[in-house]
């Protein structure tokens, strides 16, 4: 069959991907759009592709060869990619393939003018735009050029950048095909980029116009600044027009070239106001018609616009759906900042989560979201929300407080609407009583031993009737009174001490060290934990040895051939049976556990076992212990040589005993949470493995890309939607490029909030004060605590750290997060390791190089960079 090698644009939509690529598709269903119009061409399909790809010499061996490069071995890849573009190139266009192509250029005219656009069939998808990975060439003349033009575009496919960005996308070279759309030249008056949404903010109210004389190459190119114009409610609200010095126009006899502007044309607009209004209507249209925001390619022929090009606007981060469907504003906060967890949950994860948390939870590019528009509306409940989300983390209550002050935003209430309990959960009583902390943790430990024993006996549905009660208890567990009373009389006891300390003494975040080694903390405990651990491996060389080779996760049954390996064996054992169900991310319960992959652990031990001396985790409990004592002794003895100081003395002692009672059990809650969720995950993974044997789920994996509803439907079925579990995989992909915003509004709008702070020297970067002190030393740069590789005074820099972190705090002198605040787990243990620790710090990973020098200043919030590298010393 000829004619499966070229298609005419009208016959074309959306959903021929696989056909005629990403850009031929779009353009297909933009030529079906009522009212847009699109210039006149034709499709070279795929199958053209292949039949070229398999004609031409060692395509395959060269293939194989790519796919094991690492995509930063940029000299490799630019040798090999460069030889399969030759290749593809120097293959002849078979007879019927090109009588069919110069067919199609008859029927349009084959002494016009066109442009001849590669478009891959991993181009402009909702997940990955891949923009400017192939080439585009335009004004291009004549059957011959116009077949020479095809082979360029096939080639392209394999341009250093397109391999690059595949293999960093883990997208398989094969994968991919090319189509070729040839369309009729457009020569504008002027052309440019129509985004519908606006790409810096988010923004989905809000259209921006970038648009320049002549062809929108000189854009695109950055040969020129483009006139900028911003569209909000259908006017022009903003705009900013460029002197454009330069344009690219066609030439008559084929190709472009670059051409000056008159002087007195220059700084006029490339388009009127009310065009601009008409292009942004074009849009909405197309947006309407795609679903989501576009960005559009588009040219003004004699006041008409002509559209080339529509593709999805992949860095937005997508809006949570009211589950009312409503038009209204919303505000949501994210949950991911205070857990500590801002990596996207697969669907598994996220709907545990919802299903087990105490408030109503959105899910967004696999965040999770709270709506707080009805507690911002009321001022009553507002102020509370402000101070208790502005005590965990400043940029939140900045962000939210910059869409208050648009005074239309958020709608006020008279008073506060049903919104679930007062920001700051129940108040402490003025003593509560110290025993309640072994109380509360006694009834954690026997809920979670009645889970594990009934869990034990259910299968199939029956298992999920039984969760969903468990999810009850879980939450009843969670919203204990009692429970809430201990964790908020530690939390008021520092906020306090540290407000009545800096007026009475001057002292900057007193509680800090007044905390050191506060009994009953289980993540401090779990980081001291490893390190008896390490005493027990040290002594045993072949071990040591045995342990640094270590990659199989079933290296435990090993350990006990080797001499002195059933000590060391037992010891782990005995680790993971407290803390195994603990592990980076731990909110999302398809993360894998210690127990499920110990492995994680081994570079820990290692690290302690070379940086540490045997009995130093009951060393450093006790050193803290009394520095804290110390301090104690310090501040009361100030205060009583203050006028009243036997009152505030007396008040400052009864803060210390109390915040010293209740502060350690702040981590247990969570501890709770994540030992019921190993338990549910257990059982969720033997119904898995029961799926597998009947042949319904290819893995057990699979599961994590369902939420529990849908598991629960698959069970009971026995059947399950192949297609859903892979578009979960490449959406779930595609999250872990968005940056997850601390506050987003329904218009799309993200926002991150700001310090506002004078009182830092220049160039540094600020963050919250969580721990004081302040540490000079090697910033380590670590995105996966399996990579961690620590020596004694290093200074740990990561985007968050949840309580699985904390067997790194012993070997550190400091720490610095991008996400955080006074009270979340790495803060609370930073603490309690009296370890100097900025959080909050926006992109430290990005800004801060590994290896380099940097100084933390603990107590006033912010973090310099002092250059090389070097050991770590504590200078104040």
């Amino acid at each position: 069959m000829i004619e499966q090698y070229v298609w005419d644009l009208q016959e074309v939509d959306e959903t021929q991907v696989a056909v005629v690529g990403g850009k031929g598709a779009h353009l297909g269903g933009l030529s079906r759009i009522e009212g847009i119009r699109v210039p006149a061409g034709f499709c070279v399909t795929t199958d053209a592709f292949r039949r070229i790809m398999a004609e031409a010499p060692s395509i395959d061996d060269r293939l194989d060869q790519l796919s094991r490069l690492n995509p930063d071995d940029r000299e490799a890849i630019g040798t090999l990619s460069a030889q399969i573009r030759r290749s593809i190139e120097g293959t002849a266009i078979p007879g019927d393939l090109a009588a069919a192509i110069t067919r199609a250029l008859g029927r349009l005219g084959d002494q016009a003018a066109y442009a001849v656009r590669s478009s891959a069939t991993a181009e402009d998808l909702p997940t990955a735009s891949f923009a400017g990975q192939q080439d585009t060439y335009l004004n291009v003349v004549g059957p011959a050029a116009i077949l020479q033009h095809v082979s360029r575009c096939w080639a392209s496919l394999f341009t250093e950048r397109a391999v690059t960005y595949r293999q960093r996308n883990g997208i398989d070279h094969r994968t991919v095909d090319m189509a070729v759309v040839v369309q009729q030249m457009v020569f504008p008056h002027a052309a440019g980029i129509l985004f519908t949404a606006d790409p810096v903010t988010g923004n989905r109210k809000v259209a921006t116009v970038d648009a320049g004389f002549g062809l929108g190459e000189a854009l695109v190119s950055g040969l020129v600044n483009p006139d900028v114009f911003t569209v909000r409610d259908g006017e022009v609200v903003a705009k900013a027009i460029a002197a454009k010095e330069r344009a690219v126009q066609a030439l008559s006899a084929g190709g472009t070239q670059e051409v000056a502007i008159d002087s007195q044309r220059q700084e006029q607009p490339a388009l009127t106001d009310a065009q601009v209004v008409r292009l942004v209507q074009l849009g909405r249209r197309i947006e309407a018609h795609f679903g989501r925001p576009q960005d559009i390619e588009w040219c003004l022929v004699d006041d008409d616009f002509r559209i080339v090009q529509s593709r999805p606007i992949t860095t937005l981060f997508p809006v949570p759906v009211p589950e009312t469907g409503d038009q209204e504003n919303h505000v949501y906060v994210s949950v991911g900042h205070g857990q500590m967890m801002t990596d996207p949950m697969k669907p598994l994860g996220f709907s545990m989560w919802q299903l087990t948390a105490m408030v109503p939870m959105h899910e967004a590019g696999g965040r999770l979201f709270v709506d707080v528009t009805r507690r911002l509306a009321s001022p009553a409940s507002r102020a509370g929300l402000l101070d208790v989300l502005g005590r965990g983390d400043p940029l939140i209550r900045d962000a939210l407080e910059t869409v208050l002050d648009r005074d239309d935003f958020v709608p006020s209430l008279p008073d506060a609407g049903p919104g679930g309990p007062p920001a700051g959960g129940a108040s402490a009583p003025s003593e509560p009583d110290p025993a309640i902390v072994t109380e509360l943790i006694e009834r954690s430990q026997a809920s979670i031993a009645a889970l594990e024993r009934d869990i034990r006996t259910k299968t199939g549905p029956a298992l999920f009737d039984f969760l969903l009660e468990a999810f009850e208890e879980h939450k009843r567990v969670l919203s204990d009174p009692l429970s809430m009373q201990a964790i908020m009389a530690g939390m008021e006891a520092t906020w306090w001490l540290n407000d009545q300390l800096q007026e009475w003494l001057g002292e900057k975040n007193a509680a800090d060290t007044l905390t050191l080694s506060a009994p009953d903390n289980v993540t401090s405990e779990m980081g001291l934990a490893l390190l008896d651990v390490a005493d027990v491996i040290r002594p045993q060389s072949e071990v040591v040895a045995f342990l640094q080779g270590v990659e199989d996760e079933g290296f435990l049954d090993e350990l006990a051939k080797l001499p002195g390996g059933t000590e060391a064996r037992d010891a782990i054992e005995g680790y993971l049976d407290r803390y195994g169900m603990r592990c980076v991310g731990e909110i999302d319960i398809t993360r894998p556990r210690w127990r499920e992959r110990p492995t994680t652990l081994v570079p820990v031990i290692l690290d302690n076992v070379r940086n540490f001396e045997p009995g130093a985790a009951e060393r450093r409990f006790e050193q803290g212990r009394q520095k804290a004592q110390k301090k104690e002794q310090d501040v009361l003895s100030r205060l009583r040589a203050l006028p009243d100081g036997d009152r505030k003395a007396d008040e400052a002692k009864r803060m210390i005993d109390r915040v010293r009672t209740f502060i350690g059990y702040r981590e247990y809650p969570k501890y709770g949470i994540v030992s019921r969720y190993f338990l549910y995950k257990q059982a969720l993974l033997e119904e898995a493995e029961r799926l597998v044997q009947a042949g319904v789920l290819p893995e057990k994996e699979d599961i994590f890309y369902l939420t529990f509803q849908e598991l629960r439907g698959v069970v009971r079925s026995q059947q399950v939607d192949d297609r859903l579990i892979q578009q979960r995989k490449e959406a779930f992909r595609s999250y872990h490029a968005l940056t997850p915003p601390r506050v987003l509004t329904s218009d799309g709008e993200a926002l991150t909030g700001a310090y506002r702070r004078d009182d830092v020297p220049a160039g540094a970067l600020i963050g919250l004060a969580v721990s004081a002190g302040t540490i000079e030393g090697r910033a380590r740069v670590i995105l996966d605590m399996a990579d961690a590789d620590l020596e004694a005074g290093d200074i740990l820099v990561t985007p968050f750290t949840d309580p699985s972190w904390s067997p790194l705090f012993v070997g550190i002198a400091g720490l610095v997060t991008e996400v955080g605040g006074l009270m979340t787990h790495g803060a609370v243990i930073a603490r309690e390791y009296g370890l100097p620790a900025v959080v909050g710090v926006e992109q430290a990973t990005r800004l801060i190089r590994d290896g380099q020098r940097i100084r933390v200043h603990g107590t006033d919030g912010y973090v310099e960079i002092l250059g090389g590298a070097a050991g770590g010393d504590l200078v104040g």
